[in-house]
C-alpha cells in the first residue's frame, strides 16, 4: 500500500495529543504493521538531547496499536483499547535514542488467540540497523465496559 494511503497514525491509536509517540505508519499488510518516530527535544521522555532505550517498549506497544486500529478501520470497526500484559526478551543495543534519529518501529503477529491475546514480535531499526527487539504480549477485549467492570 502506498503511504500517502495512510491515515495520520493518531487515527489507528486510541491515545491523544502528546501521548501519540508515533510520527506516521509508513507500511501495513496482513500481520504486520511499521511506523516511524523522529526523536525531538520536546518529545514526551525526552531530556532535551535523548529518550531513553527503555521507551523502546513504549513505542513497539504503539505500533501495536496502530495495526490493530489499521485493522479494525479497514473492516469498518472503531478503534479499540488494548493493554500491554507483557514484555520477553527486550534486547536494546543503544542505551538511548538521541534527537534527530528517525526510528522505525515493526509490530508482526506471530499468534493471536480467539479470547483477544496476540503475541508480537516487534523491531526499532535506526538507518536500517535493528538496534531493538522484543517479544510483546497484548490484550484486546471485545467489550472494554463490560471488562473493566469484572472487579
Amino acid at each position: 500500500m502506498n503511504p500517502t494511503a495512510y491515515l495520520p497514525v493518531a487515527d489507528y491509536l486510541p491515545h491523544a495529543g502528546r501521548m501519540v509517540l508515533l510520527d506516521q505508519v509508513v507500511s501495513a499488510a496482513r500481520d504486520t504493521l511499521s511506523a516511524t518516530t523522529t526523536i525531538r527535544a520536546d518529545a514526551p521522555f525526552c531530556d532535551g538531547a535523548e529518550v531513553g532505550g527503555w521507551v523502546g517498549v513504549e513505542y513497539m506497544a504503539q505500533t501495536i496499536a496502530a495495526l490493530a486500529g489499521f485493522e479494525a478501520r479497514s473492516r469498518g470497526d472503531a478503534v479499540r483499547v488494548g493493554f500491554l500484559v507483557g514484555t520477553r526478551r527486550y534486547d536494546c543495543s543503544v542505551p538511548a535514542f538521541r534527537v534527530g534519529q528517525t526510528l522505525t518501529v515493526t509490530a508482526t503477529r506471530e499468534f493471536q488467540a480467539d479470547n483477544g491475546v496476540a503475541v508480537m514480535d516487534c523491531t526499532i531499526a535506526i538507518d536500517g540497523t535493528t538496534v531493538a527487539r522484543a517479544q510483546l504480549s497484548a490484550y484486546q477485549p471485545d467489550n472494554l465496559d463490560e471488562y473493566l467492570n469484572q472487579a
